[in-house]
């Protein structure tokens, strides 16, 4: 089943595909398997008989988008006779005529469906196709950020229950945690992002290293952080632009600031000093 934080990726993008489109409904759902798509999200219905409706693989016009894992349409959805008709007692309960599916596909798999359309039937331009386009692949590009964070947690959540961790582990317990800071402000999900700065938290403070005294430690913000930590793995100012999305005069201007509050005159200082305050592991 789609985890319940997806949801937020999925409704954010339909909510900006309709302002930006101009299409009256627009709607979609996220994978429950690898071959159906509940549709869980809807903007400018009128009814809800779409809502909970499952599109299974190779049927309806949702169903073969799934299928092909490409983009396909149809200018007047009853009469179509390129798609099969399983679903047409909703379709026709909405009044939809004109409809475009877009699968989201991450990673070579198929992980959802978008669709926007129109009550009128007309053939939709390459706009139109653009633009839900672009919607899916914000969606895939969330899923995509949520895998990877899923991913970097559970490796790091043994190392930091572990207070035996070895030494030698260690470089890959600092680059988790630049990876999983870096990847932060991506998360819309504010539940699986306050999670993950959790974990950066105890990673921060896993090595058991000494610790300037809590009522001396500076206080930097979280992108004084962020850039400290690339920082750390040795990445010039344009390569922690890049990692961080930044640019590169912000990424100076921060580090300057934090350089200035843990009171550091070099990069190497500043490194040192933020794992001493308990900034970084």
């Amino acid at each position: 089943m789609p985890e319940p934080g997806e949801a937020t990726e999925l409704r954010t993008a339909l909510l900006r595909l309709r302002r930006t489109s101009g299409l009256p409904v627009v709607f979609g759902g996220l994978s429950s398997d690898a071959r159906h798509a509940p549709i869980a999200e809807l903007s400018g219905a009128r009814t809800s008989v779409l809502r909970g409706l499952v599109i299974a693989s190779g049927s309806g016009l949702g169903g073969k988008a799934i299928a092909l894992a490409r983009p396909c349409a149809v200018s007047d959805y009853p009469s179509s006779r390129h798609i099969s008709h399983e679903y047409d007692t909703a379709v026709a309960a909405e009044g939809l005529r004109s409809v475009v599916a877009v699968p989201v596909v991450v990673r070579r798999t198929v992980r959802g469906v978008l669709y926007g359309a129109l009550r009128e039937p007309l053939t939709l331009g390459d706009r139109t196709f653009d633009v839900v386009a672009s919607a899916a692949r914000d969606v895939e590009q969330a899923l995509a950020v949520r895998d990877e964070v899923q991913r970097l947690l559970a490796a790091t959540r043994e190392q930091v229950s572990d207070p035996g961790t070895a030494p030698g582990t260690w470089e890959d317990v600092r680059e988790a945690h630049r990876e999983l800071r870096a990847l932060a402000p991506r998360i819309v999900d504010p539940v699986l992002r306050d999670e993950l700065l959790a974990v950066c938290g105890r990673l921060a403070s896993a090595s058991g290293a000494e610790r300037a005294p809590a009522a001396g430690r500076a206080r930097l913000a979280p992108r004084e952080v962020d850039v400290v930590a690339c920082v750390a793995s040795g990445a010039t100012n344009a390569a922690a632009a890049e990692r961080l999305g930044l640019r590169p005069e912000t990424v100076k201007s921060y580090l300057r600031s934090a350089m200035r509050k843990l009171g550091a005159h070099t990069r190497l200082e500043a490194v040192v000093a933020a794992r001493r305050a308990g900034l970084l592991p």
